[in-house]
Formats: C-alpha cells, structure tokens, sequence
C-alpha cells in the first residue's frame, strides 16, 4: 500500500492492465464549476473534466478496490473460458459463480486451478511493469518483499470458494 500510495500522486492518471491485457484507467480528475442560470435561480454544477489537474486522492483511495475488481474480474473470465472448454454452463454476477449440480465438483476444481495459474505469477511485479508502460516518466521504485504464501494451497482449501 505505502509503495504505491508514495507514487500515485505523481501520475497523470492511474492505468494498468490486466492479466489478460485489458487496459483499466483512472480518469478521476478535479470538478469543474458551472454556473448555470435559470429564469427562476443560478446553480452551481460540479463535473469532473479531462481539463482539469489529477484528483489525486481520489486516485489514490480509489485505486486498491479497482484493482482488486479488475483482479476477481480476471479471474471470473478466466474460470467462464475453461467452463466454456470444459462444456459446463457458466453464470455469474460479479463474484457469484453458478453452474448446474451435476458441475458444481469439476467447477469448483476450475476456479481453483485458474486462481493458481493467475496468482503463480508477480501479480505486483506485472502492475509495476503496467505502471512504468503508461507512465515511462515516473520511477516507481523496488517494490515490497514477497511473503511465504504457497498458491497452490488453494487447491486443498476447504473455504476458498463457496
């Protein structure tokens, strides 16, 4: 967190990519004022413009739960490919995935084994690689040490998805 909140303040905008290269932005910029006057009153309207500086804390408080969206979205598209391949009926609402019964057991097996396959990889290494491509001006720096978690722990988890 303090790794990327020390850098989102120097950016034009927060971009990356994920996993599977979709391109995710940012645009949060200051509200523009304007007056609008009416026969009857005048009113203020405040409309975020691309004119307008970076609101950089909105950037950055805003930036954690996009990233994680864009990570559970990755893996749902993901997990609805291999289903698809598989044969087995595929449905979902953000991160609610549903089949029929006789699939719930070999897609309960596809969720894990692609949240491993997404997850074996740097996931921060590959944000900062996304970051420095949009942002080749900005240095962001060595990124913070990794912890000890084995993924593939996930395939013998009993509450991992439900």
């Amino acid at each position: 967190k303090q790794w990327y909140q020390r850098r989102v303040a120097i950016t034009a905008g927060v971009k990356w990519s994920t996993p599977l290269g979709l391109p995710c932005v940012q645009p949060y910029t200051k509200n523009k004022r304007y007056n609008v006057q009416t026969p009857v009153q005048g009113v203020s309207l405040q409309m975020p413009s691309p004119e307008m500086p970076v609101n950089k804390r909105k950037q950055s408080t805003a930036f954690p739960p996009n990233f994680i969206h864009s990570q559970d979205s990755t893996h749902m598209m993901m997990t609805a490919i291999e289903c698809y391949h598989a044969g087995i009926p595929f449905a979902a609402v953000h991160d609610s995935f549903w089949t029929l019964p006789c699939h719930v057991d070999e897609m309960n097996s596809i969720i894990r084994e692609q949240f491993i396959l997404m997850y074996s990889f740097d996931v921060l290494k590959q944000l900062k690689e996304s970051f420095e491509a949009y942002n080749p001006e900005v240095k962001f720096g060595d990124l913070p040490s990794s912890g000890e978690l084995d993924i593939d722990c996930v395939r013998d988890s009993s509450y991992f998805f439900s």
